[in-house]
């Protein structure tokens, strides 16, 4: 019966880039299926590690440390270079879809450096080999080619700009799985922060960073606005430890003030609801905090893009990436012409697209982001007005009491 592997990609296909590769690089190549068991086979199999097999126990197998290298590959979304139970390397590519591992692209064994006595020997110690498989794995060792570190990692990438593409839907799930980690190590190092005392212990939730996470979000900062909220989740981990029901429960309270941001910030209130409505379905399902946290971060950028969605399609990079290019330099004394040399157009052109498709002048949409970063910092900083004016891009006090009355009624004193 043939694997289920060949269900999702084609045979002659995936043995002719592997011939290729194998051919390129000179290093044993194996297609195994999901149970580590060869499929497929380019070049000769080592001699080394025919002898080590004869002394291993089941639970040690080959086949197993195969697919638990196979297994870590998937996780991290990338080739998985690896040292097997023979200290011997190998890297490995995942052969997957819908998250699902079928097989794998086995490359190996080689090593990195010359070996020496000692490989050997902590094999010896690990399986109680004979004395005659000692002197065979000694004699064997100088058929080991050694390929340098840097080239491994060239390999490496090759094996994963060869395969990525080859099953359709498993590059999404091998850059999501990537995302994932990502955000992960995000979220633990805001955890270890805490714990460090290297930012603010706070004795209850930081409704500071949600106002900034706020002004992110309707000024289009996504970059700046995933960093922060991975800190708000970090917070939630530290001060209430890692309860999928509480973290579900936080994260609505999250996806709501994402809403009321995007909704503040132009995006339609029925497109909202339905990506609110779509968050809260698929939170039902979930059975893991990575995946409670990623779907988060997901729907904070569908939000960030519901808010610029007016922007007319013939424009809307452009303006985006001059929206993007403002939110992170709002505090400096920014041009029109410095924002126009960003996009690459004339400044005069620029300023009347600008308008066409935000429906606020250049001056009049820096202002707006000047001031929602302003109201955050009045309402949680002890910060001088003239402090909060210089910092936010104004260039005195009184221009900037002036602008801030105009876009919220009240005076910066008033509003604090």
């Amino acid at each position: 019966m043939e694997s289920g592997l060949y269900q999702i990609v084609e045979k002659q296909k995936l043995c002719e880039i592997l011939e290729s590769f194998h051919a390129c690089i000179g290093l044993p190549t194996q297609v195994i299926d999901s149970n580590g068991i060869i499929l497929e086979s380019f070049g000769q199999t080592s001699h080394y590690c025919r002898i080590i097999k004869k002394f291993l126990p089941k639970e040690d197998s080959c086949e197993r440390v195969h697919i638990r290298a196979s297994q870590k590959a998937m996780d991290l979304g990338e080739t998985y270079i690896f040292s097997c139970h023979a200290n011997l390397n190998h890297m490995v590519f995942p052969l997957m879809n819908k998250n699902v591992l079928y097989g794998s692209v086995l490359v190996g064994p080689f090593l990195m450096d010359e070996p020496d006595s000692t490989l050997v020997l902590g094999i010896d110690k690990r399986y109680n080999l004979s004395t005659t498989a000692l002197l065979d794995l000694y004699e064997e060792l100088d058929s080991i080619k050694i390929v340098p570190s840097s080239t491994v990692t060239h390999i490496s990438r090759l094996l994963y700009y060869l395969f990525v593409d080859l099953i359709s839907e498993s590059k999404q799930q091998l850059i999501m799985n990537q995302n994932k980690l990502t955000q992960q190590s995000k979220i633990n190092e805001s955890i270890q922060m805490y714990k460090s005392g290297d930012l603010p212990s706070r004795s209850t939730y930081p409704i500071d960073l949600e106002n900034e996470l706020i002004t992110k979000v309707k000024t289009g900062n996504v970059e700046a606005a995933k960093g922060i909220l991975n800190e708000l989740l970090g917070y939630v981990f530290f001060a209430e430890g890692n309860s999928l029901d509480i973290v579900k429960t936080r994260s609505i309270e999250l996806c709501s003030l994402l809403s009321r941001a995007a909704i503040e910030g132009g995006a339609t209130s029925d497109s909202i609801l339905k990506i609110n409505n779509l968050y809260l379905k698929s939170l039902q399902s979930m059975r893991s905090l990575d995946d409670v946290c990623f779907k988060l971060q997901e729907t904070l950028e569908t939000f960030t893009e519901c808010i610029f969605n007016y922007i007319p399609s013939k424009n809307s990079e452009l303006i985006k990436k001059a929206i993007q290019y403002i939110a992170q330099n709002f505090s400096s004394p920014i041009t029109l012409e410095d924002v126009a040399n960003h996009v690459h157009l004339n400044p005069a052109y620029f300023s009347t697209v600008f308008k066409q498709s935000t429906g606020s002048s250049f001056k009049e949409y820096l202002n707006m982001v000047r001031i929602e970063e302003s109201k955050r910092l009045l309402a949680n900083t002890n910060y001088s007005v003239i402090d909060i004016a210089v910092a936010t891009g104004f260039e005195d006090q009184s221009y900037f009491s002036k602008v801030f009355k105009k876009y919220t009624g009240l005076t910066p004193k008033q509003y604090r």
